[in-house]
């Protein structure tokens, strides 16, 4: 059977999609490759003519899902933070923040997918700190960065875990206080 130009590809694309999705869901070591390609609509055979080994799917499912990001930078910092810390965000892990759903796991790759989990990190810290005041030095903006984004993911990631829903809904109200009263810390400080 011959397939048309493009199709491997498109294939290929599938198979990346949905395992960033399925790893965000249910983590890297819950999800085994017979089951990803048969949800792909593929056969496990089919795996290794895209990818080399688990771990190179994992590397690209996880730069797939930090590129394919839906938060929005322009609207300013106050929005970004509302938006990350959103019930529909902590309710839809298969579709959200690879860093909140991946990073433990992450830390425990080998050092290339490390790298590459870096590299998109280091881009994410450098838009959160490109909407804060301009007239702060770099390092300050880059350390209020990191303290925003910590803030955010651990807020996501605790109201995720706990089982009782206006605990949850606290957590997420809280974590927005304290990720906001961070940046006004840091403009106050200027």
């Amino acid at each position: 059977m011959r397939f048309d130009k493009g199709h491997k590809h498109e294939t290929h694309k599938r198979i990346v999609d949905i395992a960033a999705q399925k790893f965000r869901e249910e983590g890297v070591a819950s999800v085994g490759i017979a089951g990803l390609m048969a949800q792909a609509g593929l056969t496990h055979g089919g795996f290794y003519a895209h990818f080399e080994s688990k771990e190179a799917l994992v590397e690209e499912a996880m730069k797939a899902a930090f590129d394919g990001s839906r938060l929005t930078y322009s609207a300013g910092l106050e929005t970004l933070i509302r938006s990350y810390l959103r019930p529909a965000h902590r309710d839809n892990p298969g579709q959200g923040c690879v860093v909140a759903t991946l990073t433990p796991e992450i830390a425990r790759h080998p050092a290339t997918t490390r790298a590459a989990y870096t590299e998109r990190l280091e881009k994410f810290l450098e838009k959160i700190a490109a909407l804060l005041p301009e007239q702060l030095p770099p390092e300050t903006r880059q350390q209020t960065a990191i303290g925003i984004l910590g803030s955010m993911i651990g807020t996501l990631q605790m109201s995720r875990a706990v089982t009782n829903p206006e605990l949850s809904e606290n957590i997420l109200k809280s974590g927005i206080n304290t990720a906001l009263s961070l940046a006004e810390a840091a403009q106050k400080a200027k």
